[in-house]
């Protein structure tokens, strides 16, 4: 049973996903969408387990690897073009539940997240994430009550078969104690993050977004079953839980274009996790 405590935080903007003194990259969106209602819970990680299990070079804190598991919901996905029609035509995968379980590299001189496995409430979107962005989605069965008017948090993932699931709840501070997080604190490092980097087999991408910064607080959150975790590598049985964050959401979301990118390969342990 892990515990995340609770504080305030304050200010910060969309710069944390790249080095100081290096230009902004050229950003082409594709689509747009709303976040809304993020729990965000933190876990430390062996590094070296998770290396062996991550195609990307870790990006650490404080010589600290991270994982977070991120639980939302995507609202009004439509294309950037096609107006009125393409966003009518977007409406059946327009909305959905997330859980993303992610982690932080570095490609180059640009930081981003990779994502170890995403679980979608939404069963037509799965087989679209894999042909496109290269992600690693899965269907499962996702239930949030993520209320920053009571400061009440409740949320449940099960595997399709629901042998295995996640479940937590908590509370969180009131819409007045809502701020950006400080530049070079760790919840900076976990949340502006403006880049995804992804791979499907060989093919390696990157895909980057734009948003103002998450308004958020400081979250106290207990993980009443970790099960889930199991089925997407053995990071899990290495880490420990070390805090958590909620977030009202940011709208319009521009998502940008997928890039494939040239990656030097290395010799790594490859492990297949598979649900049960």
């Amino acid at each position: 049973m892990n515990i995340a405590g609770a504080t305030t935080p304050r200010r910060y903007g969309p710069g944390e996903g790249k080095r100081e003194g290096l230009p902004s990259p050229a950003f082409d969106p594709l689509f747009l969408g709303d976040w809304v209602t993020a729990v965000f819970i933190h876990y430390t990680v062996d590094a070296a387990v998770l290396q062996q299990e991550v195609p990307f070079e870790l990006d650490l804190f404080e010589g600290r690897a991270f994982v977070s598991l991120v639980a939302f919901s995507m609202r009004r996905l439509r294309p950037c073009f096609g107006g009125r029609l393409a966003e009518l035509l977007f409406k059946p995968v327009a909305t959905t539940r997330y859980l993303n379980v992610r982690t932080y590299v570095r490609h180059g001189h640009e930081a981003g997240i990779y994502f170890i496995a995403e679980f979608l409430s939404n069963a037509l979107c799965v087989p679209l994430g894999s042909p496109t962005f290269g992600l690693p989605y899965r269907f499962g069965r996702l239930s949030f009550r993520h209320t920053d008017e009571s400061g009440a948090i409740e949320g449940t993932i099960g595997s399709v078969s629901g042998r295995r699931k996640l479940s937590y709840s908590g509370t969180v501070a009131g819409r007045a104690g809502f701020g950006a997080c400080p530049p070079g604190t760790r919840d900076a490092f976990l949340m502006e993050r403006y880049a995804a980097f992804t791979r499907c087999g060989n093919n390696r991408r990157l895909f980057r977004i734009r948003h103002p910064p998450w308004l958020q607080t400081r979250a106290e959150i207990e993980v009443r079953d970790d099960g889930l975790l199991a089925t997407t590598g053995e990071w899990s049985n290495r880490c420990h839980l070390v805090g958590a964050n909620f977030s009202p959401g940011v709208h319009d979301v521009w998502i940008g274009w997928p890039r494939r990118i040239d990656y030097p390969e290395r010799k790594r342990r490859l492990t297949v996790f598979f649900e049960v």
